[in-house]
């Protein structure tokens, strides 16, 4: 099927590769994108704080950390504030309405990289869990000082992904690459289920908005498989189409069964899972390397951000979302 996608918005960050973007849930024009010098192997780390325009992006902050920067995460009770995962074990908490281009806090346990950093969604918490690749994820309170409050430990291998739930609060789950997705309870500290979801690393999940059950995860076996966490003897679809590793994995906030999927393999991929058919809905090839950073925004209806190791963030409305056929329940 052949649509016309609306204006394609682009910001160039040289000698910076994206790793992560995220749309800020206050400002439904501002973006993060975390990125690292030399691809993340050496060299330092850059958070871009971003503004769309109408014609384009303009940079409205950019902050600098001594080790590459991998995941972003913007605050769910203060508009400037940011988190970010580096390369040196560390979280670091930025505060973008102050002068002076250093971290609020920095908070260091985890003893290698830190993948993956989310703040939580729900009212009664306002917790960060951290994923690392020392195969610990750790939950923490910015506000009650430099240590984190909980460690959990179970996975075989690192983590790459870990994801508060919108719904259900004390609960995130977490992919590793190990080939297992795990659920975890924060208030027992443990693990509630843990699913050998592919053969392979898996490199990212997310969780479906509007069912706390549903969970999708994406691996470098080329796959996505979404999960009904209440029978994981097998997943409720598989999506083919990738020709690489799957770098990240977004449900979609606005329809139930749409997410969008970002690889290795310089593609991002929209697709709607309740079509047994032909789940793919549009391939878009915009990026001349990995695309590595993925979000949706969540005040403007299908529009998607990314990032790449080409040293760009791309911003545009998929033309298939604006297909009448997908509503939200």
């Amino acid at each position: 099927m052949v649509f016309f996608m609306q204006v394609m918005k682009a910001f160039k960050f040289p000698a910076r590769h994206g790793y992560a973007v995220e749309v800020s849930p206050f400002i439904p024009t501002r973006l993060a994108c975390a990125t690292s010098q030399y691809y993340g192997i050496t060299g330092c780390g850059t958070l871009l704080v971003l503004d769309q325009t109408e014609t384009g992006i303009s940079l409205v902050k950019s902050l600098d950390w001594n080790d590459g920067l991998f995941d972003v995460t913007w605050s769910e009770s203060n508009e400037h504030v940011l988190v970010t995962g580096g390369g040196d074990g560390s979280l670091q908490v930025w505060d973008t309405a102050n002068p002076q281009a250093r971290p609020l806090q920095v908070l260091k346990e985890h003893t290698q990289e830190v993948y993956s950093v989310d703040w939580s969604q729900t009212r009664e918490e306002n917790l960060l869990v951290s994923g690392s690749w020392d195969g610990t994820a750790k939950v923490w309170d910015p506000s009650c000082g430099a240590a984190s409050l909980c460690t959990f430990q179970g996975h075989q291998g690192v983590i790459y992904s870990t994801l508060w739930s919108p719904q259900i609060p004390g609960c995130f789950a977490s992919a590793s690459g190990d080939g297992t997705l795990r659920v975890w309870d924060v208030k027992t500290g443990r693990c509630q289920l843990a699913i050998p979801a592919h053969k392979g690393e898996i490199l990212s999940c997310d969780w479906c908005k509007y069912d706390q059950n549903v969970v999708v995860t994406g691996a470098v076996d080329s796959s996505l498989c979404v999960w009904d966490l209440r029978n994981v003897r097998e997943c409720l679809s598989r999506l083919l189409g990738h020709s690489y590793a799957i770098r990240r994995v977004k449900f979609s906030p606005f329809h139930q069964t749409v997410l969008a999927s970002c690889s290795y393999d310089f593609t991002v991929r929209l697709w709607d899972y309740s079509r047994r058919e032909q789940p793919l809905l549009e391939t878009l090839e915009h990026h001349s390397e990995f695309v590595c950073g993925l979000d949706f925004n969540l005040h403007i209806p299908n529009q998607v951000v990314d990032c790449s190791w080409d040293e760009t963030v791309k911003v545009y409305t998929a033309a298939c979302l604006a297909v009448p056929t997908h509503t939200a329940p």
